[in-house]
């Protein structure tokens, strides 16, 4: 792994960590996904997931801890919340509402998402988002209610946003940072950071892990 980059997202200035070349044999990787049994993901998660090899957070682990102390001021145990091999795979008109916006994943400090990029020909990354109405760029336990009620608000009067993926501006939202997709890189940021996966309007959407958007998605509580 070479060493990692810490950025900053929006003007919250959330920490952001991009790790290159994060697993010591990605191709490993991929290997163990084309040999998995993936099925249709929960959590309005927009596609499929499949369980990781036992080894995976194990070796990965140590990595993480010791960056989540320096980019979070974290340095507890870390606790793996969930962690999964996941593909975005559905189309962008079956995609629910609740898809088609920028979200969070949790609302507390110390919960921290990995996402880890396994498509060699890279692809499609990650954005991060400006609630425009609230101002919000992360949405914690505190603003939870607030921002809910304006987004609930702008949604019945406004209507749903347009069948597709979020990957940039729009009228409820904007992108306030994007990191491009690259093989074997790996990013941790809060979960309580407003993001989506940039997906691109003629991605093809292919659930099959040798083809597909092939990520290994994470989430980690750090004490």
């Amino acid at each position: 792994m070479t060493a990692p980059r810490f950025e900053t997202i929006g003007a919250e200035a959330e920490p952001l960590v991009l790790l290159d070349d994060f697993a010591a044999d990605p191709d490993a990787l991929r290997r163990a996904a084309v040999a998995s049994d993936f099925t249709a993901a929960r959590n309005h998660y927009p596609g499929v997931r499949a369980e990781l090899p036992p080894s995976y957070l194990a070796d990965q682990l140590p990595a993480i801890a010791a960056v989540a102390a320096a980019a979070f001021g974290r340095s507890g145990p870390v606790r793996v919340v969930d962690a999964s091999f996941s593909i975005v795979a559905t189309p962008a008109a079956a995609l629910s509402v609740a898809q088609r916006l920028p979200h969070v994943d949790a609302f507390a400090a110390d919960r921290i998402a990995l996402v880890h990029y396994l498509s060699p020909d890279d692809g499609d990354g990650t954005a991060f988002f400006r609630h425009r109405a609230t101002g919000f760029e992360t949405v914690t336990e505190e603003r939870r209610e607030l921002f809910f009620r304006h987004l609930d608000t702008e949604l019945r009067h406004g209507g749903p946003p347009p069948a597709g993926y979020v990957a940039g501006d729009t009228p409820l939202f904007a992108c306030v940072h994007r990191v491009a997709a690259r093989y074997n890189r790996a990013l941790l940021y809060r979960s309580w950071t407003l993001h989506s996966g940039a997906i691109a309007a003629d991605a093809a959407l292919s659930a099959d892990p040798a083809d597909g958007r092939l990520t290994v998605t994470g989430f980690l509580s750090i004490g």
